[in-house]
């Protein structure tokens, strides 16, 4: 028995590298999920993989637009009538940005803004209505970075990003605990995705230099951090912004 076993959990961002990763790891352990995609495309080719897998009864895939309070809210309500009740959002879509501050346009930092941050506002909310209507509580578990604890040399929107979305995770935590609905975040270090596997080896070994154990961590890795905080095994935690990082060093 998986121990997320019963729970209905939407995770956005979950066409591909670690959403993906959360949504298979959801599954295997007895969840019901729908996995979100910024097209219908992307969605539809995560749900074909999954179901060579033999995943198929309990999944299903919407593409609303995150930033849209209406379109997110039809979203998630459409989970509700497949799977009768929403227990768990993983608010993981998001955009990278490392164009230098002098050549960084106000189109590009509100785009990455726009993404991480009132994507995971207008998502939270929705499934927080949700869940309150419950009366039953939930969790949700925000994508956070390494670089929302230290920031970063370049593209000085992605990590302002993330320090917003940890403090949308510590403040949220506080205003809902009251409807016991946990609010925590998972904040992955260099993580081994599609985009890092295609690094040369040399600058592997220069991204690994400064981590203590050496190695990227895999997506899997990460997967079981949301895995944790949205079971019940992590039912007295809230407010967290749990690294997954190696220890790396900045």
């Amino acid at each position: 028995m998986g121990i997320v076993e019963g729970k209905v959990a939407i995770v956005t961002g979950g066409t591909r590298g670690i959403g993906f990763t959360i949504v298979r790891e959801f599954l295997k352990n007895g969840a019901k999920v729908a996995l979100a995609g910024s097209r219908q495309e992307t969605v539809d080719a995560a749900l074909a993989k999954l179901a060579e897998e033999g995943f198929t009864d309990n999944v299903m895939g919407i593409a609303p637009a995150l930033t849209d309070p209406d379109s997110v809210a039809a979203a998630f309500a459409s989970v509700v009538d497949r799977f009768g009740r929403l227990d768990v959002l993983c608010n993981n879509a998001g955009v990278s940005s490392r164009t230098p501050l002098v050549d960084y346009t106000l189109e590009e930092f509100n785009k990455v803004m726009s993404i991480n941050v009132t994507a995971v506002f207008v998502c939270t909310q929705a499934a927080a209505r949700i869940m309150i209507e419950q009366g039953e509580g939930g969790a949700i578990v925000n994508t956070s970075s390494m670089v929302g604890k230290y920031g970063q040399p370049s593209g000085v929107g992605y990590p302002t990003s993330k320090f917003a979305v940890n403090g949308l995770t510590r403040s949220l935590a506080r205003e809902l605990g009251r409807d016991n609905i946990r609010v925590n975040a998972v904040a992955p270090g260099v993580t081994r995705t599609d985009m890092v596997a295609n690094l040369p080896e040399d600058m592997v070994k220069r991204i690994c230099a400064p981590i203590p154990l050496q190695r990227m961590g895999e997506p899997q890795e990460v997967a079981n951090a949301f895995l944790f905080l949205a079971s019940d095994l992590a039912s007295y935690v809230t407010g967290e912004i749990l690294s997954v990082d190696g220890a790396a060093q900045t």
